[in-house]
């Protein structure tokens, strides 16, 4: 038997989005949930579900730490709901509620990258246990990621995560809106090359529409703000920031 306290001790912090089109079932799990987890937000069908997920996310500059989505609802069911979240957020941990006659769909969503499903009717025992071994995992990651409010792209130059702005010697460099919305996007890792597809949907969600062209503009103008070389466009897929590393 599951031992809530334990449960607790990693899910206390944590944010779960519960998506159920069966109202009892999604009253008295989310009166479950509220016992284990910081936040919780419960809809009552996919195309709501990804809403609150994108609100969420603009509202917070972070993601649900778990999202628990049955397979079968209206509007959006839950395997379109789980690939509009894994285009979003790749990383994102999804557990699925199916009944049983729902096999035809599991192999969809298992090769969508879905690990963790739950049989309905629920076993509430075996849904902690989930749980339990997700948010596990959740806090080992976060545990062993430091936190990088300042990422520094040259000996003197850095930008400042929790001013958001582009520090030189100790003196901010003045930004624009679009230009904050451009690096918070590209420093959540450094390094990485972020698509001009991924890098639109992001100003998307913050309500702020650019395109391709306007993309090269807004990149040409921050150059000139940022050290040389520090931010890489890889033609014809998109860029990346390149953090300074000490010799």
């Amino acid at each position: 038997m599951q031992n809530p306290n334990e449960i607790k001790e990693y899910t206390k912090t944590l944010s779960i989005l519960f998506a159920e089109d069966h109202t009892d079932l999604r009253i008295n799990t989310s009166q479950i949930l509220k016992t284990i987890f910081e936040t919780v937000d419960a809809c009552n069908d996919g195309e709501e579900a990804l809403d609150h997920y994108l609100k969420y996310y603009k509202k917070n500059n972070l993601y649900y730490d778990i999202v628990l989505t049955d397979i079968q609802m209206p509007k959006m069911d839950g395997i379109e709901l789980t690939k509009n979240i894994y285009k979003e957020n790749p990383q994102q941990s999804i557990i699925v509620l199916s009944a049983h006659d729902d096999t035809d769909y599991l192999l969809k969503l298992i090769n969508l990258g879905v690990e963790q499903f739950i049989k309905k009717p629920i076993d509430y025992q075996e849904l902690l246990g989930s749980f339990l071994d997700i948010s596990k995992k959740i806090h080992t990651k976060k545990t062993n990621t430091p936190v990088n409010k300042k990422i520094f792209l040259s000996q003197n130059i850095s930008y400042v995560k929790d001013s958001k702005s582009i520090n030189h010697n100790g003196k901010n460099i003045y930004i624009t809106k679009f230009e904050i919305i451009f690096l918070e996007f590209l420093s959540q890792e450094a390094g990485k090359i972020y698509s001009n597809t991924e890098i639109v949907s992001h100003f998307n969600n913050m309500n702020e529409t650019i395109d391709s062209s306007n993309i090269r503009k807004l990149v040409s103008k921050l150059r000139k703000k940022l050290p040389k070389n520090s931010l890489e466009s890889i033609y014809g897929i998109g860029y990346k920031l390149i953090p300074y590393i000490a010799e």
